[in-house]
C-alpha cells in the first residue's frame, strides 16, 4: 500500500497527515507554535519552532499510522511570509509572516513604481502588507545588514522542506503570492525585480508543486523516524493545497475557508486579474491552472482573540462554549456590529491601517453578543469579497466550505445566511494536508494526473441551506456593515500614524 505524507504548515500549528492512495487518512499529528508580536502591527515566528513542531507532528502521525514506510512527502504552507537564510542555510532572524502590517509605506511605494496596470498584467495582484515583496523592501530600508547577509529568500514551507532535503527552492503557487512573480510565465519577474532594484541572488529556483525537489537526508530521517531518500515534492501554498484536497481543479466550483484568515477561492483555466487589484490572481498547483482569491486577514483569528482575551486559551472546549453563547443571541447580536480588521485588511479594501472595532456596544451586551458579532462580521467581510468576485465575472456556481471555523455548525449557518447561498461541507477532514499528500502522489506517479487524484479525494457533502428569513435580515444588516469602514477610515489612519 502506498503511503503519502502531507505536511501542512499553518499559522498557528503544523499538521502531518498520512494517507493511502485512496486518500483515506491513516494518521494525523499536530503541534502548535506562537505568533510573536515584538511591536504593534508586527507578526513574526521562529523558523526553528516550525521545524521542532514538524518533528513532533510527523512522529505522532506515524505512530497513529502504524510506523509503516512513507513513499513521498508533500507540503501545504501559510503563504506570503519571508524567511532569510545565510550561506550556511541558517535563518537570519525571525520569519516575518503574512499577518505582519509594518510595510504599509512599502506597499504604496511598490504600487507607485510598478503601476496598477503593470501589476495586474504581470503579478496578478497588488502588493499587500505581509507579502514577501514589501517585506524585502522594508528590510532593505530598515535592516540592511540583515538583508546583506541573506543568500536566499524563502517562504515558510520552503524552509521546512530545506530542513528535510538540504535543498533551496520554492514553487510557483507560493512564489506567485510574493507580488514579485510573473503569473503567466510562472517565473520571477525581471521587470518587477529590476524596477524595485532588488538583489538577483535572493530568489530561489521555482518548481511546479508536484516536481520532486529533493530527497530526505540522513540527518532529517533520523529525527523524524523515517527512511532516508524518500522523495520530497515542492508542494504549494495552503489555499491551492486545500483546493486539491477538495478536488477543486477546474473553474466553476469555488471554496470558502475560515481558518486563521478567510479566503474565497475560484480556480481558473487562464490567469484573469481584477483590474482594480482588490483580488489576487495566483498560480494553482497544476501547471496549467491558476486561481483568483479574495483574502481577509482576521477570520478565525478574531474569535481566537476573543477566546484569549477572556482567559480561555487553555480550555479545549473554548470554541464550542463560545458557539453555544453566540447561538443564544439573536441574529444581529442585539445591534452589535464587528469590523474584523484586527491586523489590517486585504480584500477588498487593501488597507494595512484598517483596524477592528465593535460598533453599537451597550451595557447589556455580553460575551455571547461579542462572539456572534464576530461570526457575523467575518461573514459580512466574506460576502463583500464574493460581491467583488461576481462583479468581475468570476464563475462561482457552488461553494465548498473548508477550515475549522466552518466546521462549526453555527458559523457555517451564519455564513450561508449572509451569502444567501448553500454551503457544501466535505465529509473528509484535513483537506489542506490531504491535498499536500495527494500532490506528493502526483509527483511520484501514484496518480497519473490531478484529474485522477481528484477522483480519490471527492467525498460526500453535507449541505447547509440558507434560511430565507435570516437571509433577508442579514441583507439589511450587511448594508449597515458596508457603511462603517468608509466612515471610520480617517480615524483608523489617524490612530495608526
Amino acid at each position: 500500500m502506498t503511503r503519502l505524507l502531507g505536511i501542512d504548515l499553518g499559522t498557528s500549528s503544523v499538521k502531518a497527515i498520512i494517507i493511502d492512495e485512496q486518500a483515506h487518512i491513516l494518521g494525523v499529528g499536530s503541534r502548535e507554535y506562537p505568533i510573536n508580536v515584538p511591536q504593534p502591527g508586527w507578526a513574526e515566528q521562529n523558523p526553528d519552532d516550525w521545524w521542532q513542531a514538524t518533528i513532533l507532528a510527523i512522529r505522532q502521525a506515524q505512530q497513529q499510522a502504524g510506523q509503516q514506510p512513507v513513499d513521498a512527502i508533500g507540503f501545504s504552507g501559510q503563504m506570503h511570509g519571508t524567511v532569510l537564510i545565510d550561506s550556511r542555510k541558517q535563518p537570519i532572524g525571525p520569519a516575518i509572516i503574512w499577518a505582519d502590517q509594518r510595510t504599509a509605506d512599502e506597499v504604496a511605494e511598490i504600487t507607485e513604481i510598478i503601476g496598477v496596470d503593470q501589476l495586474a498584467r504581470i503579478a496578478g495582484t497588488a502588493p499587500a502588507a505581509g507579502f514577501m515583496g514589501p517585506t524585502v523592501c522594508w528590510l532593505r530600508k530598515h535592516d540592511p545588514a540583515r538583508l546583506d547577509k541573506a543568500r536566499a529568500c524563502l517562504l515558510p514551507k520552503d524552509y521546512v522542506r530545506l530542513r528535510l532535503t538540504g535543498d533551496v527552492g520554492t514553487d510557483a503557487t507560493d512564489a506567485s503570492s510574493s507580488a514579485l512573480f510573473d503569473v503567466r510565465q510562472r517565473q520571477w519577474s525581471d521587470v518587477i525585480l529590476e524596477a524595485l532594484d532588488l538583489p538577483d541572488h535572493l530568489w530561489p529556483n521555482v518548481f511546479e508543486s508536484a516536481d520532486v525537489a529533493g530527497a530526505l537526508t540522513t540527518s532529517a530521517a533520523e529525527v523524524l523516524g523515517l527512511e532516508v531518500g524518500i522523495p520530497v515534492v515542492a508542494g504549494c501554498g495552503d489555499q491551492p493545497a486545500q483546493a486539491v484536497g477538495n478536488g477543486l481543479i477546474d473553474p466553476g466550483i469555488g471554496s470558502i475557508t475560515i481558518g486563521t484568515g478567510g479566503q474565497l477561492f475560484a480556480p481558473q483555466s487562464r490567469p484573469q486579474a481584477d483590474p482594480l487589484l482588490r483580488l489576487h490572481t495566483f498560480c494553482h498547483a497544476p501547471a496549467d491552472r491558476w486561481f483568483i482569491m479574495g483574502a481577509m486577514l482576521s477570520a478565525g483569528l478574531s474569535l481566537r482573540w476573543l477566546r484569549d482575551l477572556h482567559g480561555m486559551t487553555a480550555d479545549p472546549d473554548a470554541y464550542p462554549k463560545l458557539s453555544a453563547l453566540a447561538a443564544a443571541v439573536p441574529p444581529g447580536a442585539d445591534g452589535l456590529l464587528f469590523l474584523p480588521y484586527l491586523v489590517g485588511e486585504r480584500s477588498p479594501i487593501m488597507d494595512a491601517r484598517a483596524r477592528g472595532s465593535f460598533v453599537g456596544l451597550a451595557l447589556g451586551h455580553g460575551l455571547g453578543h461579542m462572539a456572534r458579532a464576530i461570526m457575523e462580521g467575518v461573514a459580512f467581510a466574506m460576502r463583500q469579497i464574493l460581491d467583488v468576485m461576481l462583479g468581475v465575472d468570476v464563475p462561482v456556481s457552488q461553494l465548498l466550505a473548508s477550515g475549522g471555523g466552518l466546521a462549526a455548525p453555527l458559523w457555517r449557518q451564519i455564513v450561508a445566511d449572509v451569502l444567501n447561498r448553500p454551503l457544501l461541507l466535505a465529509s473528509g477532514q484535513e483537506r489542506a494536508g490531504v491535498g499536500a499528500a495527494v500532490i506528493a502522489g502526483v509527483g511520484i506517479g501514484t496518480y497519473s494526473s490531478y484529474a485522477e487524484a481528484r477522483r480519490a479525494v471527492i467525498t460526500p457533502y453535507e449541505v447547509t441551506e440558507p434560511d430565507p428569513q435570516r437571509a433577508a435580515f442579514y441583507d439589511e444588516h450587511y448594508q449597515r456593515f458596508l457603511q462603517l469602514y468608509p466612515l471610520l477610515k480617517p480615524v483608523m489612519h489617524d490612530l495608526t500614524r
